[in-house]
């Protein structure tokens, strides 16, 4: 694991936009993995703002997020594939036809599960694959439990991922109380990693991540046996390293 430290979350959005802006310059249609929440915003801006310079070129790449929650349509201002859309992809000309989403409102959720690892497979995987961390050390939405999942899943969100993505919503009983998410196996698929970890308050996971036992109890803890982990962290989250 590449490990590296920075005073800001601004400092950290120009080195994961660097990252980004590489992989693409070597493969154009590249298969982006990314991610939503507070972490990648600042990162998300940094590369738009490169795309309307004429830095970075999104035109040939193809996405895949992470994870959606059940029971939002993708027009609802609260769901994963809304928040890409506005953050990201309309600011940086991605396809419509290159960006890749699980559907919350399946009437199957297994058989939407196994689509969408059929389909992130037959791309060969994520070239690079971009994570946030939560305060229970869960990736994507693979939260702490005794066995982690290989493929794709639908996953019941703990208490306290439904507190931490309360600030989204009007109230905690709007939050949604289950997701899909690929597994933790789908995401040690990626050929590089990049997780990115800002605040106080993420501290205790990037220890549990870096420094605790590899176990089910931190899901990120699973990265130390991938290859190519790159870590991006801030003081604060850095604090008890």
């Amino acid at each position: 694991m590449d490990v590296r430290s920075f005073k800001s979350a601004e400092e950290i959005a120009v080195a994961a936009a660097d990252i980004f802006c590489d992989v693409l310059q070597k493969k154009p249609n590249a298969v982006l993995g990314l991610a939503t929440g507070s972490s990648p915003i600042p990162g998300y801006t940094e590369l738009a703002r490169r795309a309307a310079a004429g830095l970075v070129d999104f035109s040939a790449a193809r996405t895949f997020n992470l994870d959606e929650y059940c029971g939002l349509s993708l027009k609802n201002n609260r769901s994963y594939r809304y928040f890409m859309q506005h953050e990201l992809f309309d600011k940086v000309g991605i396809r419509n036809e290159n960006v890749h989403f699980l559907d919350g409102l399946a009437e199957d959720f297994d058989a939407e599960c196994a689509r969408y690892e059929a389909e992130l497979a037959a791309f060969g995987g994520a070239d690079l694959q971009l994570l946030g961390i939560g305060r229970n050390g869960h990736i994507g939405f693979n939260e702490p439990a005794k066995k982690m999942h290989a493929g794709c899943f639908r996953v019941d969100l703990t208490d306290d991922t439904i507190q931490a993505n309360q600030r989204f919503f009007d109230c905690k009983g709007d939050v949604p109380r289950c997701a899909l998410t690929m597994g933790i196996g789908t995401i040690l698929t990626a050929k590089k990693i990049l997780l990115i970890a800002a605040g106080e308050d993420k501290a205790a996971a990037v220890y549990g991540m870096l420094r605790g036992e590899i176990s089910g109890q931190c899901p990120a803890s699973f990265l130390r046996t991938h290859g190519n982990v790159l870590i991006l962290l801030d003081e604060s989250a850095a604090r008890l390293l």
